[in-house]
């Protein structure tokens, strides 16, 4: 039996260190980290008058967990700016929520860089920014922003509907 029906000569499950993510129709530059993504159902649980004590269960709303996009911090103002959607220094009235929310994109790619699986993330915004990490002078380490995302969703699209850069 074939574990990967596309390509029937792998063996292997693809890794977790190749991937790229998209926004505005562009790659997002020195992304390095990425945390799942992942939904959850809740469990409504019921029993009718003359059921045995254990309860059925069904499904009922499910959500979405953030996001979180880990970077080197470079000269790019784009986590920076998108942060600043929802806060400003100059108070509420500086705050304009156009462009708050953005689809994006997160591509996951085999070890030749080809596209092997992507998902489409919708509505996101960004709910916590670190502008600078914990800065230690005796550390041999990059410095790291990150966003936090919040999400309505995502769907796994084709990849061969994915754009080659």
């Amino acid at each position: 039996m074939t574990q990967f029906p596309v390509n029937t000569t792998r063996i292997d499950p693809y890794k977790n260190f190749k991937f790229r993510v998209r926004w505005d129709g562009k790659l997002v530059c020195g992304v390095s980290k990425v945390s799942a993504l992942k939904r959850s159902t809740e469990v409504v649980s019921h029993r009718e008058g003359n059921d045995l004590s254990t309860p059925r269960h069904s499904p009922a709303s499910s959500k979405f967990e953030a996001i979180t996009l880990e970077r080197g911090i470079t000269f790019d103002p784009e986590f920076e700016e998108w942060a600043s959607k929802v806060y400003s220094a100059e108070g509420d009235t500086a705050v304009s929520l156009a462009g708050l929310r953005k689809n994006i994109t997160i591509e996951l790619l085999n070890l030749q860089g080809t596209v092997v699986r992507a998902y489409d993330v919708v509505r996101c915004w960004v709910s916590e920014y670190t502008a600078q990490p914990e800065l230690d002078a005796n550390a041999n380490a990059i410095a790291f922003e990150t966003i936090v995302l919040q999400n309505e969703g995502f769907e796994r699209i084709d990849v061969s509907e994915v754009e080659e850069s």
